[in-house]
């Protein structure tokens, strides 16, 4: 199979013996994102107004500061800072309170009534981190239903991996539900599926070895794949790696 500049993203992934794929493709795009928006563009304006105005999630924040750089931090925070003051501001000043809670039930919210907590739970809802992953991540399962319908070797790479978490999985079953017709269904589908199956055996078969380790009668016996169980199970079942340590700046 030819590798093709589009396709880089999706079969180093695929070929990256991890849990799961796209778990390693999100993190290796949330690394890429901190060192842009910390590196030097973090004094280009038209990144700046970017980040004024999506701001970051609560856990990218806090890995912007585990990170380190303190100078670009302080920057970005100074100017998203001033934007919401700004808009703020505008929010309060148009503030309508709602009625009671007895009251409310009864009385709908009229188109033109603000509500400065909306706004508020609005902001919280974006991310200029978590928008740049998102953006590559879609890209990348778009290309993998690509190269289901018109590369059947690729196939070969798929069923070479370790599966995927149960929260990217669900991405994938959906985007090949809507991107495939019913023949590339039909030849996906069994395939991921029994994947699954015999990769959640193998994390099971791992997790309940371990706690089995902590009873004194076996004490003296192998670990076999077990020693680092608790980890890999984890992100099975919720998706990334929570075993990593702190991502920092390496200057």
């Amino acid at each position: 199979m030819k590798e093709k500049l589009y396709t880089i993203e999706l079969h180093d992934a695929l070929a990256s013996g991890d849990e799961c794929p796209f778990c390693w493709l999100e993190r290796k795009l949330e690394q890429e994102a901190m060192e842009f928006v910390l590196g030097s563009s973090y004094m280009e304006s038209d990144i700046r107004d970017m980040t004024d105005k999506q701001g970051f999630c609560r856990r990218h924040t806090k890995a912007m500061y585990d990170y380190g750089n303190t100078l670009g931090n302080a920057w970005i925070l100074k100017t998203r800072l001033v934007w919401l003051r700004e808009e703020l501001k505008k929010q309060m000043n148009g503030f309508s309170p709602q009625p009671s809670a007895v009251l409310g039930r009864f009385k709908k919210k009229d188109a033109g009534e603000s509500s400065v907590s909306a706004w508020i739970r609005g902001e919280e809802s974006h991310c200029y981190v978590c928008g740049r992953v998102e953006e590559t991540y879609r890209r990348v399962l778009d290309t993998f239903v690509y190269q289901v319908k018109h590369e059947k070797e690729f196939l070969d790479l798929v069923k070479s991996g370790k599966g995927f978490c149960i929260h990217h999985f669900a991405d994938l079953v959906e985007a090949c539900e809507q991107g495939l017709g019913k023949k590339d269904q039909d030849q996906i589908f069994p395939l991921l599926f029994e994947q699954m199956n015999r990769e959640l055996d193998r994390i099971q078969e791992d997790i309940d070895w371990l706690i089995e380790k902590y009873d004194y009668r076996n004490a003296d016996k192998d670990w076999k794949n077990s020693q680092d169980a608790v980890q890999r199970t984890m992100q099975k079942i919720t998706g990334g790696h929570p075993a990593d340590p702190v991502f920092k700046s390496r200057k």
